[in-house]
């Protein structure tokens, strides 16, 4: 059973989609993840890409995250999504986005993200997609903490040439959460 593992939402079961299409977090490793990023959630906007039961998110709004978004376009995952929002009352701070990551990026409406957790699909290989076109929203900044649950194998050297670089790696059994911001451009 998935559940909120701190904050004011703290041991709230989350319900997750049926099938194997999404692969939910485990708490061990969301409580590491968390553990590593505390100092940034408090007063937040953090945003959710891939969302599947929204648990990152919620995880996010629980532990004092200001906004969070919430970007999924499976049918059923988008229903849990507000089920979970509405049982841990975090939906008056919460934007659900029903549709693709790369169209639902141009409508968020944010000075500055803070916190940009994604975790695609691993066997799609659409992370170079993804930081594409986050290099062209104005909210990324150099600020912006970017987080991506990847596959043990998945290779980030495409970044540089996007304009970002990866700051930390945090391997698993099964899988990494590889940490990146956008790289300081130069003045002339």
């Amino acid at each position: 059973m998935m559940r909120v593992i701190a904050g004011t939402a703290r041991s709230l079961p989350l319900k997750a989609p049926a099938g194997a299409d999404t692969r939910p977090t485990t708490d061990r490793i969301k409580e590491t993840l968390f553990n590593m990023i505390q100092g940034r959630v408090s007063g937040s906007v953090f945003v959710d890409l891939f969302a599947g039961s929204g648990g990152i998110g919620i995880e996010a709004l629980s532990r004092g995250a200001r906004h969070a978004y919430f970007v999924e376009r499976d049918r059923e995952a988008v229903f849990c999504i507000q089920d979970n929002l509405s049982f841990t009352r975090f939906a008056d701070r919460a934007t659900v986005l029903k549709q693709d990551v790369s169209g639902a990026l141009s409508l968020i409406s944010e000075k500055e993200v803070d916190i940009l957790f994604m975790d695609p699909p691993y066997r799609q290989d659409c992370e170079r997609e993804v930081f594409s076109a986050l290099s062209r929203q104005r909210y990324v900044t150099e600020d912006t903490l970017v987080i991506v649950e990847a596959g043990l194998e998945k290779g980030f050297d495409f970044l540089t040439e996007l304009g970002f670089e990866v700051t930390k790696e945090k391997r698993y059994k099964t899988n990494k959460h590889v940490f990146c911001r956008k790289m300081a451009k130069c003045a002339d």
